[in-house]
């Protein structure tokens, strides 16, 4: 996958290193001389390209007529967007992520600012400490879709509702699915039968909503 960034500081950075541990096609775009240096010693020189992200000339520079992904993470939400607008409309980029730095301006990172991805840092952060706290002891281990929707980790508590009982007795809500159980170090892929023991870690999908409802069933009640 050819892949183009725009934005060499620590995030950008740090994800070109990470798409190139997989073997993607990788290529930074900045103009910013105290990161030039830096850079150069971070990643190949090949995979640098040095001048305004925002410069349809040096997009081209880039390779983004053969772009499969531009990701737009520099420290400028102006910036940010007028790279996705270029690389949606200009050059038919078919994924753009577009990084936005100041929450209040997450509602301008739409698709008709070419962007159909937006990683909204701040916003994603608050939300995770937000429900760290309401949620007591269960993990957060991926969010999806904005957020939208986690895939969180349990541990069934002795005096939980859960513990004892089988996975059709939980009555959890349709939008909360169990995808796997660890137990003892061995993971199990649980159906309707399945009997829940203390110290099981289970795995579950779900959205916002409905997660409150999964950790009451597995946590020690109040």
């Amino acid at each position: 996958m050819k892949v183009i960034i725009v934005g060499g500081g620590k995030t950008g950075s740090h994800l070109a290193n990470l798409l190139m541990d997989d073997q993607h096609d990788v290529k930074v775009v900045d103009d910013r001389p105290a990161l030039i240096d830096k850079l150069c010693k971070e990643i190949p020189s090949k995979c640098l390209v040095v001048g305004d992200g925002s410069a349809p000339t040096v997009l081209e520079q880039a390779g983004i007529r053969d772009a499969n992904v531009v990701a737009a993470v520099t420290g400028s939400d102006e910036t940010n967007l007028v790279i996705t607008s270029l690389a949606k409309f200009e050059f038919n980029v078919p994924r753009v992520i577009g990084r936005v730095n100041n929450p209040k301006n997450a509602w301008l990172f739409t698709q008709d600012m070419g962007v159909d991805v937006s990683l909204n840092q701040s916003d994603i952060l608050a939300h995770l400490v937000a429900e760290e706290m309401s949620l007591g002891d269960m993990m957060t281990l991926l969010k999806l879709k904005r957020g939208e929707f986690s895939l969180v980790e349990e541990k069934v508590h002795q005096l939980s509702p859960a513990c004892g009982k089988s996975l059709r007795e939980l009555n959890l809500p349709n939008e909360c699915n169990v995808v796997a159980v660890i137990r003892n170090h061995e993971m199990m892929i649980p159906n309707g039968n399945f009997i829940f023991q203390e110290n099981d870690e289970v795995l579950a999908l779900g959205s916002s909503k409905s997660l409150p409802v999964f950790a009451s069933q597995l946590s020690k009640p109040n």
